[in-house]
């Protein structure tokens, strides 16, 4: 009888691969209290799905985490674009809670690169985190269901975008 390799237990995953589930909430709501729900939900689906997680050969599961975090964060701003939460904050009043919070916790670059980053497509944001994430082209092609070369082109691309919000036109 061989012995069959299994799935590590959900809770070691789950703590291992937290920072990572956080950033991608971190990148895709810029409140707080909509970070924490979006990492619940995160969390809840990938238990959902765990029983039906089958490592691959050679796979990595955080490929199959990223994919999963990245669905949810994607279906949930399409869900708050289409249904958005009545009696919010003005933008002035937004912008001040947001800036207080950035200033304390952030130093002005990164903040600077998180407002740049917000204003990006959904699809922009998730070639983004996988490059801050240090990911190779080839296991972010993986995640994203695109070719490496593809994901070479959309990556230029998406640090063009960067650098014109970042850059001011002189």
């Amino acid at each position: 009888m061989t012995a069959v390799a299994t799935a590590p237990d959900f809770v070691e995953a789950l703590n291992e691969y937290q920072p990572l589930l956080r950033r991608v909430a971190r990148l895709y709501c810029q409140d707080a209290d909509d970070r924490q729900d979006l990492f619940q939900e995160m969390v809840l689906q990938l238990w959902r799905a765990w029983p039906c997680y089958m490592p691959q050969p050679g796979a990595k599961l955080s490929t199959w985490l990223y994919r999963v975090a990245l669905n949810v964060a994607v279906s949930n701003l399409r869900h708050r674009t289409r249904h958005p939460a009545p009696g919010a904050l003005g933008a002035d009043a937004l912008q001040v809670a947001q800036a207080t919070e950035a200033a304390a916790f952030e130093p002005e670059e990164t903040a600077a690169l998180y407002r740049a980053i917000a204003r990006l497509s959904e699809v922009d944001k998730a070639f983004v985190l996988l490059y801050l994430e240090d990911r190779p082209y080839e296991e972010m092609a993986d995640i994203l269901g695109i070719t490496q070369n593809n994901v070479r082109v959309k990556m230029h691309r998406v640090q063009e975008k960067l650098r014109s919000l970042l850059v001011p036109a002189a």
